[in-house]
């Protein structure tokens, strides 16, 4: 892959759109490694390899998550490596990803408002999709580990 060009130099505008939608993400969401595995298994679905690599390196940061980080494609196999409620947001975050496959189901609906309220779910939702939103940004630009390095 090679980069097809610098998307913050070419649209300011948009870059700062996206910001702001991060920014509230970042701090609608209190649990800060929840938030990076939402980054991870959504940038895993969607095939992103800078955001990957990103976003491994920065869970990496905020402790000893280097199981998680490589079983996380497969984590319906691993529940002791996950909490319940990160396991739940990852079904969400699967669901939101691939929503035009089934939807968000009623009982995922259920087992996500057991833990979290419907603000909560919403700003779910938010990071759910601003990690979808780069993915795409960065795929369709062409970046990878290391391209603006």
């Amino acid at each position: 892959m090679s980069l097809r060009f610098n998307y913050s130099k070419a649209n300011p505008k948009a870059v700062t759109t996206m910001m702001g939608l991060e920014t509230y993400a970042g701090n609608a969401i209190k649990d800060k490694v929840l938030y990076e595995l939402i980054k991870l298994r959504v940038s895993q679905i969607n095939g992103c390899a800078f955001c990957l690599d990103m976003h491994a390196k920065d869970l990496l940061k905020l402790g000893d998550h280097g199981d998680r980080i490589l079983l996380l494609s497969v984590w319906h196999e691993v529940p002791h490596l996950f909490t319940e409620q990160e396991r739940v947001v990852l079904e969400l975050s699967e669901a939101v990803t691939t929503i035009s496959e089934g939807g968000v189901p009623e009982a995922l609906y259920d087992k996500v408002r057991g833990h979290f309220s419907e603000a909560e779910y919403i700003d779910l939702i938010m990071a759910i999709n601003t990690i979808n939103c780069w993915n795409r940004i960065a795929i369709s630009t062409g970046m990878y580990p290391g391209c603006f390095n």
